[in-house]
């Protein structure tokens, strides 16, 4: 791998660089090419499980690249079940009314989340083999779902709200792992891509950000770095409004 590079661009999964609803990135394609034309990382980051984004990896040819697991708990290749069993005992510890409307990947069947998810039953099993975090779904209403999340805090655990899911894990952001792969790749710029409010921190600590339009889940609020065009939004949803905004960015880069 390189010491320097021109680029590292790092991207959300769900509802960015894959369609909220199928999955398919094939309309993101030209744009992972030309990056692999310019030796430039393209470091998925997810809160998806190592198996699942090494799956991904391996269909895109990305698997020469790091890639950031689990909500930014972990980095792929990283292996911790035993971080995986004290958060669930932890969980366990809370409130048990509270602790009763929320229904994680590690309490529902393989079956049970491909039904949530849409997966195929074979990536559903990838998806429960956790080593950091637990996405999970919440029944409650708001003011219970905050108390859950100030007695987690307790505890040490943090609540992050994605695309989809709930996921608690006892720390580590995406930001968090970006600052230490770019301290690895030492490039000349940095983008990151997302749609969710477990992305804003990655997309602040980017040269650029670029906000993934999903009409699936409400807006993200304006950020601060939207008034002077580091931060972006895209007009078209999903793997074409990524493919799209990156090439223009690019562009101007002049890359």
């Amino acid at each position: 791998m390189p010491k320097t590079c021109p680029l590292i661009v790092f991207s959300d999964l769900d509802g960015t660089l894959l369609d909220h609803a199928s999955y398919d990135w094939s309309a993101a394609q030209p744009m992972i090419e030309r990056l692999k034309a310019l030796n430039a990382p393209l470091v998925l980051a997810s809160s998806k499980t190592g198996p699942e984004i090494a799956a991904l990896q391996s269909q895109m040819g990305l698997s020469h690249w790091p890639a950031i697991i689990e909500n930014g708990a972990g980095l792929l290749g990283d292996s911790s079940p035993s971080h995986y069993t004290r958060l669930l005992e932890t969980l366990n510890k809370t409130d048990p009314k509270l602790r009763a409307q929320f229904t994680g990947f590690g309490d529902m069947s393989a079956q049970e989340v491909a039904d949530c998810t849409g997966l195929a039953l074979e990536d559903a099993n990838r998806a429960k083999a956790r080593a950091f975090s637990e996405p999970g779904i919440w029944a409650g209403g708001d003011d219970a779902q905050d108390s859950f999340i100030a007695e987690l805090a307790r505890y040490g655990i943090t609540a992050r709200a994605g695309g989809r899911f709930l996921t608690l894990s006892f720390g580590k952001t995406k930001a968090d792992q970006m600052a230490d792969i770019i301290a690895r790749f030492c490039p000349r710029h940095t983008i990151a891509l997302g749609d969710a409010p477990n992305d804003i921190e990655m997309l602040e600590a980017a040269d650029f950000g670029v906000i993934i339009a999903n009409p699936h889940r409400p807006a993200l609020p304006p950020l601060a770095g939207e008034t002077s065009g580091r931060i972006r939004r895209s007009q078209d949803a999903g793997p074409l409004g990524w493919n799209t905004t990156l090439s223009n960015l690019l562009d101007q880069l002049d890359l």
